[in-house]
């Protein structure tokens, strides 16, 4: 009976192991399954990523060899380009323009371009790159005002004109516009070194992009040496007025981009106080568009106004005559061929033409160059409409005996400059020669300007002079004005006199601050560090109390 019971209890032991085997069996196998299916599905999406990664693949592979191929068609190209620049130089001018015409496009018409005008610009690539180019390359402004400059054998006035026009701009002015200067020759050299001169002169004013400079490549210019003399003018007259008007075409088409009117002005001039300003109001405040010159100087091509849009047609009809007679007599031309009726008398046409070449009173802009851009010529031509020009400015000034070194010319003396009543003249300054200013009491002054040179003597400046002033107090100045550093290192320079200098004359202005530091002042100085090639003039002087 016991042994029937043990078997019993081992059959039923085995049933229970086999069927806990089967249960464990069957949910392994269920697990089994879902962690293959999970493998599978995440294998088919890799070789699908894997399949849009090889696609992805060709299609850059495809472009990099597209841009390979582009690559090695323009080194091709320009090697052949070069290849036939080797023979191109052979060639007639007229058998390179039927050249350029056939490759130029494949349309049927032909549009002119300035290669038609001036084939010999297809010999260089660069012949239409400036040579020489400072500054910002400013646009988006109201006005472009180009200054075009040549080497002149006696005296150049661009410096002096440059002063001139950007000292009579105010600071938001200065924001509105460029001041383009073209030096127009084909010696490099002697225009590198006029840029140079430029740049010290006037960093800050090229740094902010008010100034720029350029000049035309060598290649530029064709030979003048085939142009036929015409209207009786000798051969180097007829030269000189066919580059002064590839010049004006040259500085016209690089300004064209960068404002809204563009100004022609030469480098010998001298500008009226808020011309700026004044030019651009009365461009706004006309009745219509139709003007196509706004003239602010009635002398030669000084003080022009166009619009910009307009420059591309002025340029090409330019072009199309530049051999053959001056600027002002093409600017003629160009307003008779758009209004005048051939069919009606003179008056009819000067009538018509008023309409787009309207004159603004008083003159904004007057010539002060004798030495014309044509060698050997002497022009003395005055803007009469430009009115009485202010020589000097007065200033309210504190109290003071004014004494100088120099010797006063007629009776310019330094005490009616100091007092606003006229202008300070004086010959040859040289080194030691001093103006002082010593006040009748101790005074806190805020700032300084001095101004030398007027509109009529605009040459006759203080060159490498300094500003000096001499506190009340010296011995306090000298402890308030060393700085914090280790070595107690002073900030200005003393003279063995007990002055302290601190500013210089800089293109003819001297101008700043006093540092508040030193106190009342006793006096102050102008001092002549150098000798000077020229006379002085002093037209400014205005010395501001601390409020």
């Amino acid at each position: 009976m016991r042994l029937r019971n043990v078997s019993f209890l081992t059959v039923l032991l085995f049933g229970l192991c086999g069927l806990v085997s089967l249960s464990w069996y069957t949910a392994f196998s269920s697990s089994r399954g879902d962690v293959v299916d999970i493998y599978q599905r995440e294998f088919l999406a890799l070789r699908e990523r894997l399949h849009s990664a090889e696609q992805e693949n060709l299609r850059r592979s495809k472009e990099l060899n597209l841009v390979l191929e582009e690559i090695k068609r323009a080194i091709a190209e320009k090697q052949a380009l070069r290849d036939i620049n080797r023979t191109w130089s052979s060639l007639s001018e007229e058998t390179r323009l039927k050249l350029w015409n056939v490759s130029s496009s494949k349309n049927v018409l032909q549009l002119p371009s300035i290669f038609h005008h001036l084939p010999h610009l297809l010999n260089r690539e660069d012949s239409l790159q400036p040579a020489v180019h400072l500054g910002q390359g400013r646009t988006g402004v109201s006005i472009v005002m180009g200054v075009p400059s040549v080497k002149r054998e006696v005296h150049s006035y661009l410096t002096d004109t440059l002063s001139s026009l950007m000292s009579e701009l105010s600071a938001a002015e200065k924001d509105d516009c460029v001041i383009v200067v073209l030096i127009a020759e084909a010696d490099q050299q002697y225009a590198s070194s006029v840029a140079d001169n430029l740049k010290r002169l006037f960093p800050a004013e090229i740094q902010a992009g008010l100034l720029e400079v350029v000049s035309p490549s060598v290649h530029f210019y064709p030979d003048f040496s085939r142009l036929r003399e015409s209207f009786g003018d000798p051969k180097e007259r007829v030269r000189w007025r066919t580059k002064q008007n590839l010049d004006y075409c040259f500085l016209m088409m690089y300004a064209q981009s960068k404002g809204t009117y563009y100004v022609q002005l030469e480098d010998d001039i001298v500008a009226r106080p808020n011309y700026f300003t004044t030019m651009k109001n009365f461009a706004l405040q006309q009745p219509s568009e139709e003007w196509m010159i706004l003239e602010f100087s009635q002398l030669g091509f000084i003080g022009k106004m166009f619009k910009s849009l307009d420059l591309s047609l002025i340029v090409e009809f330019m072009l199309m005559f530049y051999k053959d007679k001056p600027i002002d007599w093409l600017l003629d031309h160009i307003m008779w061929v758009k209004v005048c009726n051939p069919e009606k008398d003179a008056k009819h046409c000067d009538r018509q033409k008023a309409n787009l070449r309207i004159r603004f009173k008083p003159s904004l802009f007057q010539h002060v160059g004798t030495h014309s851009s044509l060698a050997g010529k002497i022009q003395k031509l005055k803007d009469k409409d430009f009115g009485k020009q202010t020589l000097h400015k007065g200033h309210a000034n504190p109290l003071a005996e004014v004494t100088t070194s120099l010797k006063t010319y007629q009776h310019f003396t330094l005490e009616k400059a100091y007092l606003g009543e006229d202008f300070f003249w004086a010959f040859t300054p040289v080194a030691g020669d001093f103006i002082r200013i010593r006040f009748f009491t101790p005074v806190r002054i805020e700032r300084y300007f001095f101004r030398s040179g007027n509109i009529e003597h605009p040459g006759d400046k203080l060159f490498n002079t300094s500003v000096e002033v001499l506190p009340f107090d010296n011995i306090q100045a000298d402890k308030e004005a060393l700085t914090e550093g280790r070595e107690k290192t002073p900030k200005y320079h003393r003279t063995e006199d007990g002055f302290i200098r601190i500013g210089t004359f800089q293109n003819g202005i001297a101008e700043g601050e006093v540092d508040p530091t030193f106190g009342p002042l006793e006096a102050m100085r102008l001092s002549v560090i150098t000798d000077s090639p020229v006379w002085v003039i002093l037209s400014e002087i205005f010395i501001k109390k601390a409020e």
